[in-house]
């Protein structure tokens, strides 16, 4: 007998491009929160931040953020480690469970966090994305990984618009990860469309951060500075002692730019122009996913500082009426 599911706490999405603030802001709703005795707990909706070791040049919450306030979906597996969405989904669904079980023994309200840019992981914890329908095979996997590291991501991306144009055209092609997995999914059930979601099992609420180009872009250049003089290179180097920089882990942006600085095919300000064109284009992407985005109250984190707005949509959600659907908490928030 398969066992029911486990309940599940309120649910508020922080959603957004990169560099956007979500994590910070995330950080501040938690201890407001809390401090109006609401556990409350962070889960970290970011692709490349499950890889321990990639700290700096993922922005991963710090140490002392953790202490703060409690994160999940961090340093799950190691760079060399394979991690599909359906890992993803294995792992949140557990986290959730168990914050809805700490408010219930505590006897206070509850609610979880959802904050990253990864539109996919995203869509599958608050829309309830059935993964348990997306079909895999170890040994598939495992040959169509090694051609890719051997023939190059454009090869794979020119294989799966051929295999499967229905599939390619809603993804990421400059995600190596999300090629591959892709690829799995053609060669076993051909050119189908994802499942359709299943929902959300509690009061959820999306808010979306969207701050006006210039300001973004000042943000982008501005981190990623910040990472290169903190520790990114040193980062960078360390990992490349112990892994194949070839693997897909490192396509996340920063990684290969810290390289060419140590290899003198950089200067600094070089790689931090790269890096920020880089983040430039990712986040263009970013943004095109969360147009498909329904239901989503956006606001800019550039304006007044909207934390008590936001705390207010979150209280919400564990009252008796939670304002679940956007119009609901753009009423709160005020449009951007």
């Amino acid at each position: 007998m398969i066992p029911p599911a486990r309940p599940v706490p309120p649910l508020l999405v922080l959603a957004g491009a990169t560099a956007t603030g979500k994590t910070g802001l995330a950080i501040r709703v938690a201890e407001s929160l809390a401090a109006q005795g609401i556990v409350a707990e962070i889960i970290s909706a970011d692709s490349r931040q499950v890889f321990r070791g990639l700290d700096i040049g993922t922005a991963k919450a710090t140490a002392e953020d953790r202490a703060r306030v409690p994160h999940h979906g961090l340093d799950l597996v190691d760079p060399d480690q394979p991690f599909t969405v359906a890992d993803y989904v294995t792992h949140a669904r557990d986290v959730l469970g168990d914050i809805a079980g700490r408010a219930e023994a505590a006897g206070r309200g509850g609610l979880a966090i959802l904050a990253g840019g990864t539109g996919l992981y995203l869509r599958a914890i608050a829309r309830g994305l059935d993964t348990d329908a997306l079909p895999s095979d170890a040994a598939i996997r495992a040959r169509i990984e090694t051609d890719l590291l051997e023939s190059g991501l454009e090869a794979s991306v020119e294989r799966l618009q051929k295999l499967a144009p229905t599939l390619a055209a809603g993804l990421d092609l400059r995600n190596p990860r999300r090629v591959a997995r892709a690829l799995e999914i053609a060669e076993i059930r051909g050119d189908a469309p994802l499942p359709a979601p299943r929902g959300y099992a509690a009061p959820h609420a999306w808010v979306g951060l969207r701050v006006p180009p210039e300001t973004h872009d000042a943000w982008i250049v501005a981190r990623a500075r910040e990472q290169f003089v903190n520790g990114l290179i040193e980062e960078a180097a360390a990992l490349r002692e112990r892994y194949d920089p070839a693997l897909p882990a490192f396509s996340a942006i920063g990684y290969r730019e810290a390289w060419s600085v140590l290899d003198g095919e950089a200067t600094l300000d070089q790689a931090i122009a790269t890096d920020s064109q880089r983040n430039r284009a990712f986040a263009r992407r970013q943004r095109t996913w969360f147009r498909s985005e329904p239901d989503i109250a956006w606001m800019d984190p550039s304006r007044a500082d909207r934390l008590p707005a936001i705390v207010a949509v979150a209280r919400g959600l564990i009252a008796p009426a939670p304002p679940t659907r956007s119009g609901e908490a753009e009423a709160i928030l005020g449009r951007p």
